[in-house]
């Protein structure tokens, strides 16, 4: 009887935590599955947090925003940036990404008259650096109320032009976390370090950065988000960003948002932006 007992209570434990184990490995058997906040579409814009979320097999999505810093005083328009990034989802959890932005050269001062034959106050400007990279989730599945992700990513070296190009890799990882509030809201934070190259001045000039953003729903279509960001290391930047964003169906979201850097060498200037995120692919469905 005394050899008997392990192999019984071994039984017993296992049939208790299997059924939880079943339940907690693939996202289709998790009740959470079918929460708006799980199915409809999670951009990694606009402003600086990026959502834990991690594409499904099969599904790619497409994210377009211009975001444009004007001082607090009159001074230079500073270029209009416009940015894209290609998301596509792939096996064990983990997605491929690419990015590259364009900034539009500024040709007034704010105040400034026109120059005669100019219609525009922005000239052609230049690529910037192309960046890789990959998102890995650490959670069991996505439909996690709870979700955490890595995201590691790099400049690629020769893209970009001129003053903007990239000379060698540039590496940057984020810690992304996710909790979800309710079946449609969420707190997302983010924690992580980036560098400007791989020698040891280029880690001197890194850069840490932390974020913190609320994003809830305004009704079945609309929310908003709120978010607080400090980024730097011996000058440290930090602001604070807010907007809406309307979703006419479930893979498809535009946004606006408005922000104010609180301090740091922009202290008082504010940062305004347009976004599309598309998603293809998966569950299209409302």
């Amino acid at each position: 009887m005394l050899k008997t007992t392990p192999l019984v209570l071994a039984a017993l434990l296992a049939g208790r935590f299997a059924p939880a184990l079943a339940q907690n490995t693939p996202d289709e058997n998790n009740e959470n599955a079918d929460a708006p906040f799980v199915r409809h579409i999670r951009p990694d814009r606009p402003g600086q947090t990026i959502t834990a979320g991690v594409l499904r097999p099969g599904e790619f999505q497409l994210e377009l925003g211009a975001q444009q810093l004007r001082p607090g005083s009159a001074g230079a328009l500073n270029p209009l940036v416009s940015t894209g990034t290609l998301r596509i989802g792939f096996w064990n959890s983990m997605e491929l990404r690419v990015s590259q932005a364009y900034a539009f050269q500024p040709v007034l001062s704010l105040g400034d008259a026109a120059p005669a034959g100019t219609n525009s106050s922005l000239s052609p400007g230049r690529w910037q650096a192309l960046v890789v990279g990959t998102k890995l989730m650490l959670t069991p599945d996505r439909a996690s109320r709870f979700q955490a992700s890595i995201l590691a990513e790099a400049a690629v070296p020769a893209t970009g032009q001129g003053e903007r190009g990239q000379l060698g890799w540039a590496p940057a990882g984020r810690l992304l976390l996710s909790q979800q509030l309710g079946q449609r809201a969420a707190l997302e934070a983010n924690a992580g370090f980036g560098l400007a190259g791989l020698t040891a001045e280029d880690y001197e000039r890194g850069e840490f950065v932390g974020t913190l953003a609320l994003v809830a729903p305004l009704g079945e279509r609309a929310g908003y988000f709120v978010e607080a960001y400090a980024r730097g290391r011996a000058t440290r930047t930090t602001g604070a960003t807010a907007g809406l964003y309307f979703r006419p169906w479930t893979g498809l979201r535009f946004d606006a948002s408005l922000g104010r850097v609180l301090a740091g060498p922009a202290a008082g200037a504010t940062t305004m932006g347009l976004g599309l995120a598309l998603r293809l692919g998966g569950n299209l469905g409302q």
